[in-house]
C-alpha cells in the first residue's frame, strides 16, 4: 500500500487523483490532503478519505477546519512527512514549488503535474532530486506520454515531440482573438482542467511551460524538443531516436490514465478507463502551430533557450497576466503583451540560486502589474 499526499485535492487533478485511488481498492492510503479556499469540498474529500494531516493555504480558514481526528500542518511538513511514501503535486503555480522541494529533500516519490515548478526552478529541483534519489513522476498527459514511450529504451533521442490541442482558438485569426472572452477561453475543446491551465491552454503558454518541462525531466536540449497541434488529442507525445525509429503514446484524452500511471508506478494494473477504438477513431491531423498568432508559445520557447531566471520571469508574469484577464482588466492578446514586456525589461541570471530565482519571481509580479496599470487604467 502506497501512502499518498495530495496537494492541490480539491483542483482538477487533484480530483481525479480521488477517484483513481477510489477505484483502486486498498493499494492507496491518502494520508494527507492540501488545498486553497474550496472548503466545502475539502471537508467531503477528508470525511471520504479520513487523511491524517490537512493543509490549507488560507490561514483565515484553519479555524474552521480544526478537527480532533486529524492534524492540521502547513503543505511543506505535508509533503515532507515521514508517514507519507509519494506526493502528487497539483497545485497551480508557483505555490507548488516550496513543498516540492521540501517533498525531495525528505526523499520523497513526486508525482508532479505543477509543470511550473520546473519552468521556474528546473535545474535546482532536478539536481536536489539526484543528490537525494529521489524520482519525478510527471503526471501531465503529454511529459507521461515520454516517458512512457522512453521506459526501457537505451537508444539516444533525436527528438521529443510535444502535441497540443491547440486550444478552443486554433482557427481564430488575429481580429477574433482580439475579442476573445474569459468566457470563451475556459472553454477547451478537449480537456476539463482548472482555470489558469484552459486560459495557458488558450494562449499556447502551457506547451511552452511543457517544453521547458521535459528539457529538465529528460535531460534533453530545448532545441531538440518540439511541439506540434494535433486538434484529436489522441496521440500525447512522439520520441525520435536516433537510428530514425519514433514511438508515440496514445489514449484518450482523459487524466486518469497518466495520474494512474504515476500512482502505480512501476507497475501497470488492469483499469476500467476508456479505451481507443480504432476502427472508428478517424482522421489523426498535425500541423504546425502559428507563433505569430499565439506568441505566448514563442515566449516561452525563448525564455527556456535562455535559461537562468527567464522561465520564473515568464511563469510569475503569466500568472499576473492570466489573472488579469480572468478578472476583465486586459484583452486576451494583452496577455503575451504584458509577458513579453516584462522579459524584455529582466536582466538574466545564469544558473541562479534559490533566492535569486524567487527575488525574480517577486520583481515580475510586480513589474507585470506596473505594465498593466500604466497601459489599461
Amino acid at each position: 500500500m502506497k501512502r499518498l499526499a495530495i496537494l492541490g485535492s480539491t483542483g482538477s487533478i487533484g480530483q481525479q487523483t480521488l477517484e483513481v485511488v477510489r477505484s483502486s481498492g486498498d493499494r492507496f492510503q491518502v494520508i494527507g490532503l492540501g488545498a486553497g479556499r474550496n472548503l466545502p469540498l475539502l471537508e467531503r474529500q477528508i470525511e471520504e478519505s479520513q487523511p491524517k494531516l490537512v493543509s490549507i493555504a488560507e490561514a483565515d480558514l484553519t479555524q474552521s477546519l480544526r478537527r480532533p481526528e486529524y492534524e492540521l500542518v502547513s503543505l511543506d511538513a505535508l509533503a515532507s512527512h515521514p508517514d507519507v511514501d509519494l506526493v502528487v503535486i497539483a497545485i497551480s503555480g508557483k505555490a507548488g514549488l516550496s513543498p516540492t522541494l521540501a517533498a525531495i529533500e525528505a526523499g520523497k516519490s513526486i508525482a508532479l503535474a505543477t509543470k511550473e515548478v520546473l519552468v521556474i526552478a528546473g535545474e535546482i529541483a532536478t539536481t536536489t532530486a539526484k543528490m537525494y534519489g529521489v524520482e519525478i513522476l510527471p503526471i501531465d498527459s503529454e511529459p507521461s506520454a515520454i516517458w512512457q514511450c522512453l521506459r526501457g529504451e537505451e537508444q539516444r533521442v533525436a527528438r521529443l515531440i510535444l502535441t497540443a490541442s491547440g486550444g478552443p482558438f486554433r482557427q481564430f485569426s488575429h481580429e477574433q482573438l482580439a475579442t476573445v472572452t474569459s468566457r470563451q477561453a475556459l472553454e477547451h475543446p478537449t480537456w476539463k482542467m482548472g482555470k489558469k491551465i484552459t486560459i495557458d491552454s488558450a494562449t499556447m503558454m502551457n506547451k511552452g511551460f511543457e517544453v521547458i518541462e521535459a528539457h529538465w525531466l529528460f535531460d534533453v536540449p530545448m532545441e531538440k524538443i518540439e511541439a506540434v497541434v494535433h486538434p484529436q488529442s489522441i496521440v500525447h507525445s512522439f520520441v525520435e531516436f536516433v537510428d530514425g525509429s519514433t514511438k508515440a503514446q496514445l489514449s484518450p484524452p482523459d487524466m486518469r490514465l497518466p495520474i494512474q500511471y504515476a500512482l502505480f508506478y512501476p507497475e501497470r494494473p488492469p483499469s476500467e478507463l476508456p479505451r481507443l477504438d480504432f476502427a472508428n477513431i478517424g482522421p489523426l491531423t498535425f500541423e504546425a502551430p502559428d507563433l505569430e498568432r499565439f506568441p505566448c508559445l514563442r515566449l516561452a520557447l525563448e525564455a527556456g533557450r535562455e535559461g537562468g531566471t527567464y522561465p520564473a520571469v515568464l511563469s510569475a508574469a503569466d500568472e499576473v497576466a492570466v489573472e488579469l484577464f480572468l478578472e476583465q482588466r486586459i484583452g486576451f492578446l494583452d496577455i503575451a503583451t504584458l509577458v513579453e514586456d516584462t522579459l524584455e525589461q529582466h536582466q538574466g541570471i545564469p544558473h541562479p540560486s534559490l533566492e535569486e530565482i524567487l527575488a525574480a519571481d517577486a520583481w515580475a509580479r510586480e513589474r507585470a502589474a506596473k505594465i498593466e496599470i500604466r497601459r489599461w487604467t
